[in-house]
């Protein structure tokens, strides 16, 4: 099972870390070792001290596709949720000053708390919906997914140019403004309109 995730898909996401609006999807990718389910809190590492949050949504992929045409990829996914692309800033800055890859900074254990999944059927528009990420009870992140720079089906015509996508795989599209410092005891809500997906301490 593979989790590719797509970086600076926000404009205002972007533009707040200083970074240029990409040209076509930033893709990494993550281990499994990074998933949190069931609501399990994340540990805050010692090998970094800036954690910061982003939330994203995230779709699942429900069948076995390559070169997947963006028309026909609404049929390669059937369920979606919220998760949280935990990531060492300072790391992050410190790899991209020099050129270096990412994964040490978005990678590590527990880096990719996960909300339970929802039918994309259960839902109007998956490509207009509201999002927002609540911090001790204050919304710290709010978006819809009409704002992302790449479209859910064009980021999976574009991944799948490059991966074979297999049943269970999970794609993280990007997240709004308002990214920021995560502390010890703190609350995560996210909010998939006024419904709850994930609810997890920082430990």
């Amino acid at each position: 099972m593979k989790i590719i995730c797509i970086g600076l898909n926000y404009r205002k996401h972007a533009d707040e870390l200083g970074w240029p609006i990409p040209d076509e999807p930033l893709v990494f990718l993550k281990p499994d070792s990074a998933i949190i389910k069931n609501n399990k809190p994340f540990f805050l590492p010692g090998f970094s001290s800036d954690i910061h949050y982003e939330v994203e949504l995230v779709i699942k992929i429900s069948k076995l596709g390559k070169g997947i045409s963006a028309k026909f990829a609404n049929r390669y996914y059937d369920e979606f949720t919220l998760g949280i692309d935990i990531t060492a800033r300072d790391l992050q800055n410190s790899l991209a000053a020099k050129g270096m890859p990412w994964e040490l900074s978005k990678c590590f254990d527990g880096a990719a708390p996960l909300g339970h999944f929802i039918p994309v059927s259960s839902v109007m528009d998956i490509n207009n919906l509201d999002f927002r990420l609540e911090i001790n009870g204050k919304t710290r992140q709010a978006g819809n997914t009409s704002d992302m720079i790449f479209g859910i089906n064009e980021i999976v015509e574009y991944v799948s140019r490059f991966f074979t996508l297999k049943t269970g795989d999970l794609i993280f599209t990007g997240t709004p403004p308002g990214v920021g410092k995560l502390q010890r005891n703190d609350n995560l809500v996210a909010y998939m309109g006024d419904k709850p997906v994930l609810d997890f301490m920082i430990k």
